[in-house]
């Protein structure tokens, strides 16, 4: 999914952080402000889905001897440093916080725009990770192209749901979780 996104944006515009280089560290080392997109393609859980976890985050690749500063999870508090728009290509990113009372976008989404994304893509509701790579690698690709990313993302679901031939596929649980919040 990453390696077709990059390929979108062209040769030496796009870093891969994949498998063992996918880590908090990394992350936090690499000045993601000098990038105008950034793609997180993993899975994201709701507060309290881990246990000893209060909050939301992104899985990243545990180091072999977990730190305070990088444990393999990228919570909503650890956010940080980023700009533009962000693709969360994960589950329950648009979550509540975990509270009773949490509302849509109040756990991990809100931190990202505290960090300073203008825009994101995220998931209302768990994703099959097919479906998800094959809509967000064709919505940044379009994107990439030019079009306006509300338009790319709703080109990339009727492109989904026009080559589902009536299959299974054309269920909304396929192509509908993501939306495109902020700018």
């Amino acid at each position: 999914e990453l390696t077709t996104m990059a390929q979108s944006f062209g040769t030496g515009r796009a870093r891969l952080m994949l498998g063992m280089e996918a880590t908090e560290g990394a992350v936090r080392s690499t000045p993601l402000d000098a990038y105008g997109t950034i793609v997180f393609a993993t899975h994201g859980l709701v507060a309290g889905e881990l246990s000893g976890y209060a909050e939301p985050g992104l899985a990243l690749t545990p180091p072999s001897v977990p730190s305070a500063s990088d444990d393999g999870l990228l919570s909503a508090s650890e956010v940080a440093m980023l700009k533009r728009w962000v693709v969360l290509s994960a589950c329950n990113t648009a979550a509540g916080d975990g509270s009773p009372s949490g509302e849509p976008l109040s756990g991990l989404a809100k931190s990202f725009f505290y960090a300073g994304a203008r825009s994101l893509l995220v998931s209302h509701w768990s994703v099959d990770s097919q479906a998800a790579a094959r809509l967000t690698s064709q919505t940044v690709a379009l994107a990439a192209s030019g079009q306006a990313a509300t338009r790319a993302l709703r080109d990339a679901e009727l492109a989904f749901i026009n080559d589902a031939d009536g299959s299974y596929r054309t269920h909304p649980f396929f192509w509908a979780p993501f939306a495109l919040i902020g700018d």
